[in-house]
């Protein structure tokens, strides 16, 4: 296969800035990323690809013997991608991520995604994915490394926040390897890393109520520089000697921060909130 630089050439393709274009063209790291997107999976699991670009992920999956529908949104690409002898074996389909119909495509079979994720949709849809019912076992995508470190950070360091909390609670996390820019065309200006998403046969965390579980994280972070019971007093339609009590409830200290608190005290806290 040519190289994306030649395809798109060759196509008379101009990368567009409006899909978050970044093709890549370090083919060792497609076929590591295709690796690790099939290890381990069960029989008969489908794979999506998000972003097909030029084709150089799929043929990295077709090659692991993957069953792959692969969403392309630019037109363009689509024709590009359908054309090519060494994608017939793939289902490519033109679509946008962000409102595709994943239940109607997957219906009850196991499914897994993979994909080099547009950076300006990356966070929205892992948490559309993650959150889903009937969601993927498991996403192998490229990211901005930033949003990675947020996906992997610990309570206590700069980059854990609400998309730490929402992503460990249903998945397993890990950071596989960092590109440089220059594995890209055009490259981009940051650094992109490779994350593994596995979900849990349960959430991370067991609580009464999810809904206000989840109004308290996002509560927690809402002002990082105040404390957690003036972000939480702020931030939650809840009295604030409740949350006082609560927290005392919860052995958690009122004067602490929101990204000091781990999984389960914000299950304990939300649970003390629930009681009341």
């Amino acid at each position: 296969m040519l190289s994306p630089r030649k395809l798109l050439a060759l196509a008379g393709i101009r990368p567009r800035k409006r899909y978050g274009q970044n093709f890549l063209v370090n083919g060792s790291a497609a076929r590591r990323i295709a690796r690790l997107s099939v290890a381990q999976a069960r029989p008969g699991t489908r794979m999506l690809e998000i972003g097909a670009g030029t084709g150089a992920l799929t043929i990295a999956l077709l090659e692991e013997g993957a069953d792959v529908t692969a969403l392309e949104i630019d037109p363009e690409l689509v024709a590009l991608l359908r054309s090519l002898p060494e994608l017939a074996a793939a289902r490519i389909v033109e679509a946008d991520a962000s409102n595709f119909d994943y239940r109607a495509w997957s219906g009850t079979d196991a499914w897994r995604v993979a994909g080099n994720l547009p950076y300006n949709v990356a966070t929205a849809l892992m948490l559309q994915l993650v959150e889903m019912d009937g969601g993927p076992d498991a996403l192998t995508v490229m990211v901005q490394k930033d949003v990675a470190e947020r996906l992997t950070a610990s309570p206590g360091t700069p980059a854990y926040g609400s998309l730490s909390v929402a992503i460990q609670y249903a998945m397993t996390v890990k950071l596989a390897f960092t590109l440089a820019p220059q594995s890209f065309f055009p490259p981009p200006k940051v650094y992109s890393s490779v994350v593994e998403l596995r979900r849990r046969a349960e959430p991370a965390a067991r609580v009464r109520d999810r809904t206000l579980f989840w109004k308290v994280v996002r509560g927690a972070f809402a002002y990082r520089r105040k404390t957690l019971v003036n972000s939480l007093a702020l931030s939650l339609d809840i009295d604030r000697a409740a949350i006082v009590r609560a927290l005392e409830l919860s052995n958690i200290s009122p004067e602490l921060r929101g990204e000091r608190l781990d999984l389960s005290d914000f299950a304990r806290l939300a649970d003390a909130l629930a009681e009341g």
